[in-house]
């Protein structure tokens, strides 16, 4: 019986340097699998196709393809590129590996997600275990987002966060041996061809965050399960292309992420709900550091946004979502 073939993608963004690296870890553990990497330069306009390409080269790797996505249409857009390139001999394999431009896995951490595919032919997608490059799990295992977790995650308090444990959304530990989990963050996420065929790729409508928690929800829904894998371990730096961990004020591509989440798998009613709940948290938590004279946990303003932009975007009407294309479909739209 033929090995399954896997399919490695990595996307980078004005990161050459650090993609190179990525790309240097994911070949040593990519081994002996039957496997190809495709680079996917997300537009950057930086030189990075150039340098990147000059690495592959230089590193002599045959099986590693730099292409151009001709437009960055953020996360999900981009790896979708990667994806509907497919192999090299215009074929698709049978598991994609998605693998962030920050992250570097361990050498045997892309083969423990392969293994744990070809022998649990019911699941549909396996992620690793992330730490940061000092050692510390990252929380990236979660529950999926409900009105209730958006009140426990903003309000940030004992009681509330014990009274509603089970909707908390991050899982209180990070199992210890594989578990399945409802979605995982997409820094190292192993997916079955079979599972995007049936559902198709990243709804390219997020442009940054809550495309991961989408994509695993649809596979939920269609029968597909997610499974957390902590002996694959992957070490990341985090936000490096984003920027988040210096985010002055939240950028309006994570709120129109966050609200069409909500409007598109729950509908426009719970999306509303969803935003009331983090409101009422997030004011619990501000009286609460009033009175104990704690710093501010959210960027400026997040509250004032969030409203703002929730008021201005969950209306039936205004809902525009982009067209969730098949996996064989090459074509992009822009606008």
């Amino acid at each position: 019986m033929t090995a399954p073939r896997l399919l490695a993608v990595l996307l980078n963004y004005r990161t050459a340097e650090m993609t190179a690296r990525a790309a240097d870890s994911a070949m040593h553990a990519l081994g002996r699998l039957p496997a190809e990497m495709v680079i996917v330069d997300n537009d950057s306009g930086d030189g990075s196709f150039e340098a990147l390409s000059a690495h592959v080269t230089e590193r002599g790797w045959d099986n590693v393809r730099v292409i151009e996505s001709g437009w960055n249409g953020g996360y999900g857009a981009g790896n979708n590129v990667g994806m509907r390139a497919g192999l090299s001999d215009g074929s698709a394999p049978d598991f994609y590996y998605l693998l962030n431009s920050d992250a570097f896995p361990a050498p045997d951490a892309i083969e423990v997600l392969y293994d744990h595919l070809v022998q649990n032919p019911k699941v549909g997608f396996v992620g690793s275990h992330i730490h940061g490059e000092d050692g510390d799990g990252h929380v990236t295992a979660f529950r999926f987002p409900s009105v209730l977790s958006e009140f426990e995650g903003a309000a940030r308090t004992g009681p509330i966060t014990r009274l509603l444990a089970h909707h908390r959304m991050p899982l209180d530990q990070l199992p210890i041996r594989p578990e399945r989990v409802d979605w995982l963050a997409g820094a190292s996420l192993m997916m079955r061809r079979e599972v995007l065929e049936e559902i198709g790729l990243f709804d390219e409508t997020f442009f940054l965050y809550f495309e991961e928690t989408d994509l695993c929800l649809r596979a939920a829904r269609a029968g597909w399960p997610t499974w957390y894998i902590p002996q694959s371990r992957v070490a990341h730096i985090g936000s490096v292309s984003t920027g988040m961990k210096t985010w002055d004020r939240v950028p309006g591509f994570w709120l129109d992420s966050r609200s069409h989440y909500f409007t598109k798998n729950h509908g426009w009613l719970t999306a509303v709900l969803a935003t009331k709940a983090h409101v009422l948290g997030g004011l619990i938590w501000r009286l609460r550091a009033a009175i104990q004279s704690r710093p501010p946990a959210d960027p400026k303003h997040f509250l004032r946004d969030l409203i703002a932009h929730d008021f201005r975007a969950l209306w039936p009407w205004k809902v525009k979502a982009r067209q969730i294309r098949p996996l064989g479909d090459k074509t992009h739209d822009p606008a």
